[in-house]
């Protein structure tokens, strides 16, 4: 995988990050993102300290104009991309009946729009080049749905056929894409929980215990290599055996 450039998307903490350093170690030059210019420089330069080729480009892949903005960061550096993680992900959680529309509108744009808007900036240069890997970070609950959850089960649910869509119609072109669906994995975000809600969580984990971030990264990292060349189109569950 040396001297690929992969562009992470959503990797200025959690699941993003850890994919990146992961991606960074094995060789690749990675370029990091969130809408903090600020927070993202300051990790990349981290980053580069350990000599990882790492850049940071603060950009709202919300949308279209600040995906471009990404991406065109990424081919004015290394001249192409060749890894799309879309991780970049938010939740707005609460009962549909107290839903507001902005909470559903806010959700969609980033979790799902934003890979739309990524991917399209991203990927007519890697046909260009007859090689590509788009790993989409979905959700157990894109799956399952989860009550609360109506807004964000939507998003990852249709990052699923979007990239089983684009895995047929790119196929020929020697690009992958396929979907990587964690369950409870230690983040931030699931740190929020209440500690009742993750004892309930526990017991639903084959494993007994929570997801980490390097569980992911790990997975993320064999779907980009040569080794996963004849995957596309796959929902790849890591969840521990919670939805069993």
């Amino acid at each position: 995988m040396e001297n690929r450039v992969a562009v992470v998307t959503g990797s200025s903490q959690g699941i993003g990050l850890e994919i990146a350093k992961k991606l960074a170690h094995q060789g690749n030059r990675v370029v990091i993102n969130s809408r903090s210019a600020e927070k993202i420089d300051q990790i990349a330069r981290e980053l580069q300290e350990e000599n990882l080729e790492v850049v940071g480009v603060g950009a709202d892949i919300q949308s279209a104009e600040g995906a471009k903005e990404l991406i065109d960061k990424a081919l004015e550096k290394w001249g192409r991309v060749d890894i799309l993680v879309n991780n970049a992900g938010i939740n707005r959680d609460t009962l549909f009946l107290r839903m507001k529309e902005e909470d559903w509108t806010e959700v969609i744009r980033t979790n799902l729009d934003g890979i739309f808007h990524c991917t399209k900036a991203a990927i007519r240069q890697m046909g260009k080049n007859r090689w590509g890997r788009v790993i989409n970070i979905s959700s157990i609950v894109g799956l399952t749905g989860n009550p609360g959850q109506a807004n964000y089960s939507a998003a990852k649910a249709g990052i699923i056929g979007f990239s089983k869509t684009l895995a047929r119609e790119f196929g020929g072109r020697n690009i992958t894409v396929n979907v990587v669906a964690p369950g409870y994995i230690q983040t931030e975000m699931t740190d929020k929980l209440s500690s009742q809600i993750k004892e309930q969580m526990m017991e639903r984990i084959a494993l007994k215990r929570f997801g980490k971030c390097e569980d992911v990264a790990n997975l993320v990292s064999f779907l980009a290599s040569e080794q996963a060349g004849y995957i596309t189109g796959q929902v790849l569950i890591i969840d521990g055996g919670m939805a069993l």
